[in-house]
């Protein structure tokens, strides 16, 4: 993104004179994590009670539509039972009969799932009666994934397609290592209108840290903005890290374009949502925070919040929202060493210690009901109905330095079962670290990671040091693999583990196995002994690859829609490449009466096979000469206020065509070299002919018998065509 002059902050968020016609309201909120511990009998339903609050808080607050910054579910496949209810409440609360005064100015075919005709934004369709809108980036947990005939899915696209949700930030990533280097990231927004308000929506659904890093860094993010973008009210959705993990893993503050005016952070949990101004920038940023507590960490515990923003011209108002069905969550640290200092507690004492701690506990118990009680007394004073106590959240950490003996975590929260949420996490010990250990307890990216094997580091400490991901790489490496880099492996078991891609393993074995074949392939002739050799320098320059890709940061599997390239489009991409996603240039055409800049040019666009059509109102296509079969889009073709030319088309959707899918299905080669038939399956050889071939006129017969018992009918058969011959000898 492209940073101009230094800005000062704009003032203190606020509408001067609000004008009811001209205001957007929105209903703001981010990480919900539906099906988050779904299975646990007691908070199994808090992310989807909590959920059907939002939705309820849109309805009640009559919001124009609500906006959600990623993470709606906890799983990246959720299940039946949160894919259910999710469709169930957003049905129940988004459709009706309620006019949407907000007016779509951009492409509501920008988006849309290829192949079909119904536009990406739902209210767009005449089949559908919404009545609040739901638009939504994806996180980590709910981001596509697999390689299809579709490109990568996930949960989002589902919801999409049904009609219940928008879903936008859908990047489509490199699909080849070869467009890496040239690719950055290209964001289109939602443009609307609202009386004198126009507003653009921007989102980047989540991708690697350090590959958003990267991406910032390099000034390859690219927004297409309204040409008068200086009147437009613009709100920019990222869900990735804010707190720094790492030289690359987090995205800075002060690194988004000059033009955006509110910047919603999903990802993190803590809840910042008063907007916070950037230093030497214009926008503000919210952090609304997760709608449920996903850990035990000192962030959940604050209050959980989503915000009701209004919007007239270029003012805001952020007004935050307690969330009511939220359970109450409290901790505390103890540390005994200071406890037996100030009240002389007898540390070697383990029923004095156990006696102790469930006072604090109790405390906490009491702190927590009281928060709920005077949250609930607040609501009903406000006209609410009053909701039934919950149990809390409740964690006590406690520093055992020192300590002898210590009760059981498990046992000791089992006495406060009925009482708390949470009875098996509710006691923590730890120790303080030795001072000549005191090194580091974080694994930072400046050090090498540390080994397991490290003779110099305690159990504990490799525990609390190495990563898992070191531990698979160094696993893999000690079984000497011949074919298949360590680093490509340990990322394809991470994507098994973590996002529950049954597929990852195989695909990458077979991408990596085809990638050696055609290597190899090269030489026509090989020898036994030149065969090892070059599958050895076909395997390292795979690592090497690997390597310079990950220094990039370029993501190893795209979380866009993009379909594997085939190569009967390599030379179209190349002719094609040249397009204006490689500068920084405004939306819109200056034709007819279009409030955008649009991208135009005098000359005729090169021929190219793919471009993305209009499904609605069928207009003149002339067929390109280069290539007879595709069809280029009319120019001058207006669409509410937006008016397309030919340079419009530049991100190409490959059409969901039958006949496609027929063109780039591989045809089969002749492989006559060893390396080739040694990757090949052993053929299975054919039965031997009892008879000349052409003189018998026998017919088979097919015996569905189990093997070593033959059946009667068969038996039968057999002795028949012995007498037929016996007959045709005499």
């Amino acid at each position: 993104m492209s940073d101009n002059d230094p800005g000062t902050p704009a003032p203190t968020p606020g509408i001067t004179n609000s004008v009811p016609e001209d205001t957007i309201r929105i209903l703001l909120a981010t990480d919900n994590h539906i099906g988050y511990m779904e299975r646990d009998p007691i908070r199994g339903q808090d992310s989807i009670n909590t959920f059907k609050e939002i939705l309820e808080l849109a309805v009640k607050n009559e919001v124009d539509f609500i906006l959600l910054a990623g993470d709606l579910f906890h799983e990246n496949k959720p299940s039946r039972d949160s894919l259910y209810r999710t469709i169930a409440l957003l049905r129940e609360h988004t459709l009706g009969d309620k006019p949407v005064q907000v007016e779509l100015l951009s492409d509501p075919d920008e988006g849309k799932a290829s192949g079909f005709t119904f536009p990406a934004v739902n209210y767009e369709d005449p089949n559908l009666n919404v009545g609040i809108p739901v638009f939504s980036i994806h996180g980590n947990h709910d981001d596509p994934q697999g390689a299809g005939a579709e490109g990568a899915l996930c949960a989002l696209d589902v919801l999409s397609v049904s009609g219940l949700l928008n879903y936008m930030g859908k990047i489509d990533l490199p699909t080849s290592d070869a467009d890496a280097p040239n690719t950055g990231l290209a964001v289109r927004p939602v443009l609307l209108r609202k009386g004198r308000t126009y507003m653009g929506m921007y989102g980047i659904g989540n991708v690697k840290d350090a590959r958003m890093h990267f991406e910032l860094r390099s000034n390859r993010v690219r927004m297409f903005m309204p040409r008068d973008k200086d009147k437009w009210f613009n709100i920019f959705l990222i869900h990735q890290n804010r707190v720094k993990h790492g030289p690359q893993e987090f995205v800075p503050e002060g690194m988004f374009d000059d033009s955006i005016d509110l910047v919603v952070w999903g990802h993190e949990h803590d809840c910042r949502i008063i907007p916070e101004p950037v230093a030497g920038k214009k926008y503000y940023i919210t952090q609304p925070g997760s709608s449920v507590a996903t850990s035990l960490a000192d962030g959940e515990s604050l209050t959980k919040n989503v915000a009701l923003v209004k919007v007239q011209g270029k003012e805001f108002d952020l007004t935050p929202i307690p969330l009511r069905t939220v359970r109450p969550f409290v901790m505390k640290d103890v540390v005994l060493n200071e406890i037996a200092d100030e009240e002389g507690l007898n540390i070697d004492d383990q029923m004095e210690v156990t006696k102790y701690l469930k006072a604090q506990v109790n405390a906490l118990i009491d702190e927590a009901n009281k928060q709920w009680d005077e949250r609930n007394a607040a609501a009903v004073e406000n006209g609410e109905e009053s909701l039934p106590r919950m149990l809390p959240l409740v964690r006590l950490k406690v520093d055992t330095t020192g300590v002898s003996s210590i009760s059981n975590p498990i046992r000791f929260g089992q006495e406060f079962s009925g009482q708390i949420a949470n009875p098996r996490d509710l006691l923590v010990f730890h120790r303080a670290k030795r001072a000549a250990a005191s090194r580091s307890a974080k694994v930072t990216a400046d050090e090498p990671e540390l080994s397991i094997d490290d003779p110099d580091l305690s159990v504990s400490e490799k525990l609390a040091k190495v990563r898992v991901g070191t531990l698979v790489k160094e696993y893999l490496a000690a079984q000497e693999l011949q074919l298949l880099g360590e680093g490509g492996m340990s990322d394809a078991i991470r994507m098994y583990v973590e996002k529950d891609d049954i597929h990852a393993i195989q695909t990458h074995v077979n991408k990596a196995l085809n990638r050696l074949m055609k290597s190899v392939e090269a030489n026509e002739e090989v020898g036994e002994d030149e065969l090892e050799e070059m599958l050895a320098k076909a395997k390292e320059q795979q690592d090497k690859e690997y390597e310079e890709n990950a220094k990039s940061g370029k993501a190893t599997k795209g979380k866009g829609k993009a379909k594997p390239k085939t190569k009967d489009d390599d030379d179209d991409d190349d002719a094609a490449s040249v397009d204006s996603m490689m500068i920084d240039v405004d939306m819109g055409d200056a034709v007819g009466e279009s409030d955008f800049e649009q991208i135009d040019s005098d000359e005729a666009p090169p021929p190219r096979k793919k471009v993305a059509t209009k499904p609605k109102a069928p207009a003149k296509k002339a067929p390109a000469k280069s290539a007879p079969k595709k069809k280029a889009p009319a120019r001058g073709r207006a669409k509410k206020a937006v008016t397309e030319s030919d340079e419009d088309e530049v991100i190409e959707i490959p059409e969901d065509d039958d006949d496609e899918e027929e063109e780039e299905a591989p045809k089969p080669i002749k492989r006559t070299n060893r390396a080739a038939i040694l990757s090949q399956p052993a053929p299975k050889k054919a039965p031997a002919k009892r008879g000349a071939a052409a003189g018998s006129q026998k017919q088979s017969q097919l015996n569905f018998a189990p093997a070593g018992r033959a059946s009667t009918r068969a038996a039968a058969t057999k002795a028949r065509g012995r007498m037929v011959v016996d007959d045709d000898s005499d």
